[in-house]
């Protein structure tokens, strides 16, 4: 098992920046993916941004040029550096990591952005 605790979440202003971690513990053997999702109120889970194990990531067009994602092998932790905010940016950002097949979730933290 693959426990994943994300942190930096808070308030914001539009304009303003955060920077999030997601921290990884337990059996880590082989990650394949790291993963940023989030989850805006009322809607569903959508994906933000992904690193591979070879280090090419991908961003969702929607926070393309603005989001940079990033990780600490020896600190088992990825980040998600959000630059210029909008207030659309708001939801419960996740974290998500594909070990051998399987897919491992953190619980989230809220990302709120103020107008």
């Amino acid at each position: 098992q693959v426990q994943l605790v994300e942190s930096g979440g808070g308030l914001v202003q539009a304009g303003g920046s955060l920077r999030l971690s997601c921290a990884a513990s337990g059996r880590i053997v082989s990650i394949n993916l790291q993963s940023w999702y989030r989850q805006a109120p009322g809607k569903q889970r959508e994906f933000v941004a992904v690193i591979a194990s070879g280090g090419v990531t991908n961003y969702s067009d929607s926070v393309k040029g603005r989001f940079t994602i990033s990780r600490d092998n020896a600190k088992n932790t990825v980040y998600l550096q959000m630059n210029s905010l909008k207030p659309e940016d708001t939801g419960v950002y996740y974290c998500k990591v594909l070990q051998r097949g399987m897919n491992y979730w953190g619980k989230g933290t809220l990302v709120t952005v103020s107008s």
